[in-house]
């Protein structure tokens, strides 16, 4: 009986395993789309951004949260202004997941930073923690989490 047990789990994780991953929904899209906004704000040549198209992207309350730093848009606006002003600054998503329940969304994103869209190799490279919440039909961000390597 152990064997036909072991041999039926066997064939199951088999068959679970050579399935496709599940297709991308359009509200998975949605929050993709969210998340590229925020990465397209902070990224560009050295001058002024977006800022006021940064802070559409968050919910009331929004937090940015770096080791022990913990910032509001705003606060992580004025502090990043002066570095962007002088430098080029391109940051891009390489690989994202996107886990929804209903109307909150949390996407893990590895991501690269360049001084420049055209250097060959990143300056860095981590992992942002996004949770967005669907507010008014619209997906914005509660708070991003970030470790950089």
């Amino acid at each position: 009986m152990k064997l036909l047990l072991a041999g039926a789990l066997l064939v199951l994780t088999a068959c679970a395993s050579t399935q496709p991953p599940p297709a991308s929904s359009p509200e998975d899209a949605d929050v993709k789309a969210s998340v590229l906004a925020a990465y397209n704000v902070i990224s560009g040549p050295p001058g002024r951004r977006d800022w006021d198209r940064f802070a559409e992207l968050f919910a009331p309350g929004a937090r940015l949260i770096h080791g022990d730093k913990v910032m509001t848009p705003d606060e992580f606006a004025k502090g990043s202004t002066a570095y962007l002003n002088e430098h080029g600054f391109f940051e891009r998503p390489v690989s994202e997941r996107v886990d929804r329940y209903g109307d909150i969304a949390h996407v893990w994103s590895a991501y690269e930073s360049r001084h420049n869209s055209t250097d060959a190799k990143p300056f860095a490279h981590g992992v942002n923690s996004f949770q967005l919440a669907r507010r008014n039909g619209q997906w914005k961000i509660l708070t991003i989490l970030w470790q950089e390597q």
